[in-house]
């Protein structure tokens, strides 16, 4: 997979929230709501399948104010811009009315820009009546029973200096992620403090594009596997969102991932009587520009999503 933070990465700033994602595929549909009733059936059936969405935050207020940068007190962490929560909103509506199965769970980047796009998010899948007037989630009522929300360090930034200068990194090496703090951020009534995280801390810094991208792939993995009975949203980086689609459709190369862009991966579960579970391999369902996602396959024979 190329590395993302390139130029047509920040390019993704300019595409507005109604055009960035474009309509899901109706074959993508027809996939998750067949996944949808499976999930649904009842006690005597052993089989279902397990979605996963990835997400990338929304619009950074650095890409949009460059001189941000110039007085801000945590350089490394900049907030949404207003379009990006604009986005954000946008998007959870979308995945509420086109996936065809809910969400159950969310875990959730520990950056800033990552905490404020879930928030969006997740006002608009839980919000109580969906009115298309509203543009973000403030103000909107929402019913925190429908899933729950989790901080995972695992789904931080690349921890390294291609996603993070050094110059704008902490010098004390005090990145300042205070989980209570965050957690207060998020809808009340959606945060579930008791999930064990897959990283109990940020890695350290300078692991590197290859290590970062290993890290991602054994959190999608291990969050599935942690939960294999529900569906789950995870809201990361745009070398998160790479590797939900490299990892899981082989041959393949990303090379763009807008803002609040996101990728679908499903397997198949199958329990057994005394709570255990066996699962098949993640079946990548993202077509290229479907949902703000561009890629090509390194032999196009492969090419059969």
């Amino acid at each position: 997979m190329s590395h993302l933070l390139s130029k047509p990465l920040a390019s993704a700033i300019l595409v507005p929230c109604f055009l960035s994602l474009g309509q899901l595929s109706l074959s993508l549909t027809k996939a998750a709501f067949s996944s949808s009733r499976n999930l649904s059936m009842d006690s005597s059936d052993s089989q279902h399948f397990q979605n996963v969405v990835v997400m990338r935050h929304g619009d950074r207020l650095d890409n949009c104010e460059p001189l941000w940068l110039s007085t801000a007190a945590r350089p490394w962490d900049p907030p949404l811009a207003a379009p990006g929560k604009v986005r954000a909103f946008c998007t959870g509506r979308r995945l509420r009315s086109q996936l065809g199965f809910p969400i159950h769970r969310v875990f959730v980047s520990p950056f800033l820009r990552c905490i404020q796009t879930v928030s969006e998010v997740i006002s608009a899948l839980c919000a109580v009546v969906d009115d298309p007037a509203n543009m973000t989630g403030e103000g909107v009522a929402i019913d925190p029973s429908k899933l729950k929300v989790s901080i995972e360090f695992g789904l931080c930034e690349m921890m390294s200096r291609e996603a993070i200068r050094l110059e704008l990194a902490p010098k004390d090496g005090n990145w300042g992620f205070i989980v209570s703090e965050l957690e207060a951020m998020l809808p009340a009534g959606t945060v579930d403090s008791t999930v064990e995280g897959v990283y109990q801390e940020l890695p350290q810094y300078e692991e590197g594009v290859p290590g970062s991208r290993t890290r991602y792939e054994k959190v999608i993995k291990a969050l599935a596997d942690k939960y294999p009975s529900e569906n789950l949203l995870l809201v990361t980086h745009g070398e998160g969102v790479g590797v939900s689609i490299s990892a899981f459709m082989k041959e393949t190369t990303v090379y763009e991932v807008d803002y609040c862009a996101f990728s679908l991966s499903r397997r198949p579960v199958v329990f057994g009587e005394d709570q255990s579970f066996t699962a098949g391999n993640f079946q990548g369902l993202t077509k290229h520009g479907q949902t703000g996602i561009s890629y090509y396959p390194l032999n196009p024979i492969t090419d059969h999503m």
